[in-house]
């Protein structure tokens, strides 16, 4: 049994899809099956049922009904056909579910007809990067939510530390573990047919072009990093390949949009740190401007008057730049919007967009 366990060691995030058809499949499932305390959550009736409805819109089942046509369901649809097993390592959970296909009709059934069948299929086409899983965490699983991708490949470099849990939605259980394994299990318990692909060292000089193009050329960068020289060196990236480039800053609702795509010679950050010279010189003078760079890149004189007094009290009052819960769950709602209209080709703006719940109060208070 140990040796059974040991052969699994290596899922720390991705979760072991087995399917009832396949006789090698069947000896792994079995070998699981004996696995020490192992959960087992057979919904599958439940999952059929909710495929019968979907498939029958004009009507309206009583229970008793839609358990008689589970039944009739499954004359015709042997339960092999239908369903897969998936068994989550971390969880030492085995859960039965309606294999891809059919997984996907009835988990996106209720995105109709805001999100199209048709723009659904599109968006399954998609690769999306999102760096640093702060804001990057509430982003990657509000379009995993939707299923507003193809391949979701995210990088961090960064354990999870109890003072994140004020603004990262998580566990203390989770307290020590990497950051991207975090978001990677969340989104594999959600939807374990969604490819994600993880970078736990980070995005760095060496591996960047690697997460923009291996596997093909992301169509969209969500950057989410506190590091500064990664935030510049990663839109030339985006550039010089013409991938768009969506960002939130977490104070006043603050979202860039940075169409590269469309626009391959806009500067980067809206032309806001043209005063330092060439872009491609902007790194080499990053450690005698770096705080002169950041007050530019967010306006310094438009951010919140909370943002502005917290900032001036880094490295005296405060260790670093404060970010709380709702601005981030807001940013990345906002990210996920921005970024499915982009994909589906819905807006050809570039720009920086406020959504200030503050300032929308004061102003319905003021009139």
């Amino acid at each position: 049994m140990k040796e059974c366990l040991q052969s699994f060691k290596d899922t720390d995030f991705r979760p072991i899809i087995l399917d009832p058809t396949s006789e090698t499949d069947i000896q792994i499932l079995n070998k699981i099956r004996n696995i020490p305390g192992l959960i087992i959550k057979d919904t599958l009736s439940s999952q059929i049922g909710e495929l019968i409805k979907i498939e029958h819109p004009s009507r309206r089942y009583t229970q008793s009904e839609l358990a008689l046509e589970t039944e009739e369901y499954l004359k015709t649809h042997p339960i092999d056909t239908l369903s897969n097993y998936i068994y989550y390592p971390w969880r030492n959970t085995l859960v039965v579910l309606l294999k891809e296909a059919y997984f996907i009709r009835v988990r996106t059934a209720r995105n109709k007809n805001k999100i199209t069948l048709e723009e659904q299929e599109v968006l399954s086409t998609k690769a999306v990067g999102v760096i640093g899983l702060s804001v990057g965490q509430s982003v990657a699983v509000s379009l995993a939510m939707e299923r507003s991708f193809g391949e979701l490949r995210i990088a961090d470099f960064d354990t999870l530390d109890l003072s994140n849990l004020n603004r990262i939605r998580s566990s203390v259980c989770n307290l020590g573990d990497s950051k991207v394994n975090i978001v990677a299990r969340e989104i594999a318990e959600l939807d374990p047919y969604l490819k994600v692909t993880v970078y736990d060292k980070g995005v760095t000089a060496e591996n960047m072009l690697q997460f923009f193009t291996e596997g093909g050329n992301l169509d969209l960068l969500i950057e989410e990093c506190d590091s500064l020289d990664i935030k510049i060196s990663s839109r030339l990236m985006a550039k010089s390949l013409n991938i768009p480039v969506l960002m939130d800053t977490s104070d006043r609702g603050m979202i860039d949009i940075e169409r590269f795509d469309l626009e391959p010679k806009r500067p980067i950050f809206h032309g806001k740190l043209a005063q330092f010279g060439e872009e491609s010189q902007l790194l080499a003078g990053m450690s005698e401007h770096a705080q002169a760079y950041f007050m530019s890149i967010v306006d310094f004189d438009k951010i919140s008057i909370r943002g502005r007094e917290s900032f001036m009290e880094i490295g005296r009052t405060l260790s670093t730049w404060p970010q709380i819960g709702s601005s981030v769950l807001l940013g990345g709602a906002a990210c996920s919007h921005f970024a499915r209209v982009i994909l589906l080709g819905e807006t050809d703006v570039s720009m920086r967009l406020y959504i200030d719940l503050d300032e929308y109060l004061n102003a319905r208070y003021e009139g």
